[in-house]
């Protein structure tokens, strides 16, 4: 029996897309071996039940085609070496001055990090906010960028459903690895409570929670992080702010007058916070029968007056889809399922907008001219 130094290589260089790093960075793989019968590849897993096990071992195959490929659990030592890579990868000094944790902070929270945190945001509940958010996010990936979505809604979670991203996320000790649909990372307290439970919580309990998600959850350094926030402006708008103070508010209302109003609110407490809020995104503008008359069931005009009374942009008019209900209720969402309706290229333009309005200019105390 010898050790295989050519196949190993090639394998080594397979990427992970859960985590993104690959196979050897990861020790994923135990050292090939060549025996009488051929090529022995082993596939080493932090768990039994991985969810990108299949496509592993589909890349392995191709790789070293004819070889035997087994697979193995890793033993608490190789869990141990994982989750200081893990750690090490996601953590980075703080910049003086800044909100963090020294060098446990993720990089995606410093100030010149490359990532875009979106706070999507509404007044109140049922204008739809989960769903553009989901339908949002997608429409970014499905544009090249790396997207996470944090569900940070803890009393009405919806995320995991609507995303149709059914596997548990992965805990290695103090390090979460986020779910991955249609190109999504995704954390959600839905995942650690059962569905039917409720969760009720005080304040201080709230915001460790909230810090904990997103903090110790592998995000690595996504172009985009999109927070679906709770309606209104309680416990945890206070505590993203203080967490995400480079967060970027975008505002989802209904045409109804009296949805623009109760959004308005939110979007004053952003900037009472000093968030900066980039646009409103309007959703069930319209609804457009089988004859295409558009009908517009909830009035007209509330999203475009709540723009000129906030003096942002209004992004988008997302129509009424019986289409993108269906798709959160089954976890196909329409950007997926239907990509050429009017609804799911409405979505698109949104992206691409949010994408070339580029990242807020934050102005701090600090910096001041003499």
């Amino acid at each position: 029996m010898t050790f295989d130094a050519v196949t190993y290589p090639a394998l080594a260089a397979i990427m992970e897309p859960q985590v993104l790093r690959t196979l050897g960075e990861l020790g994923f793989l135990d050292p090939v071996v060549t025996t009488a019968q051929g090529l022995e590849v082993t596939l080493v897993l932090p768990a039994a039940n991985w969810p990108q096990r299949a496509y592993l071992e589909e890349q392995i195959t191709s790789v070293a085609a004819g070889a035997t490929l087994t697979v193995r659990t890793m033993n608490e030592e190789e869990l141990l070496r994982l989750r200081n890579f893990l750690r090490g990868s996601m953590t980075g000094a703080a910049a003086p001055g800044e909100h963090g944790h020294g060098a446990d902070q993720p990089k995606f929270l410093d100030r010149l990090s490359k990532t875009r945190v979106l706070g999507i945001s509404s007044g109140k509940g049922g204008v739809g906010k989960s769903s553009v958010t989901v339908n949002l996010a997608i429409s970014l990936a499905q544009q090249g960028y790396q997207v996470g979505v944090l569900d940070a809604d803890v009393y009405g979670f919806s995320l995991p459903k609507m995303l149709g991203a059914l596997a548990d996320p992965i805990v290695l000790g103090d390090t979460v690895l986020p779910t991955l649909a249609h190109g999504v990372r995704c954390v959600s307290m839905g995942y650690f409570v059962p569905d039917e439970q409720p969760v009720i919580w005080r304040g201080p309990m709230l915001h460790k929670a909230i810090e904990q998600l997103v903090t110790e959850a592998w995000w690595d350094e996504p172009d985009f992080l999109l927070i679906d926030m709770p309606p209104g402006t309680g416990d945890v708008a206070l505590t993203l702010s203080e967490i995400l103070p480079r967060i970027e508010m975008y505002v989802v209302t209904t045409p109804q007058a009296a949805a623009q109003r109760v959004a308005q609110r939110s979007a004053y407490a952003a900037r009472k916070l000093k968030l900066s809020v980039r646009g409103v995104i309007e959703n069930m503008s319209w609804f457009c029968g089988d004859d295409g008359t558009r009908y517009e069931i909830f009035g007209r005009g509330g999203g475009e007056l709540l723009a000129r009374d906030l003096g942002i942009a209004l992004l988008a008019q997302i129509p009424l889809d019986t289409s993108l209900r269906e798709g959160g209720d089954e976890g196909v969402p329409l950007v997926v399922s239907d990509p050429t309706s009017e609804a799911a290229l409405a979505f698109a333009e949104l992206a691409r907008r949010v994408a070339a309005q580029g990242p807020a200019r934050v102005y701090r105390q600090e910096l001041r001219l003499l």
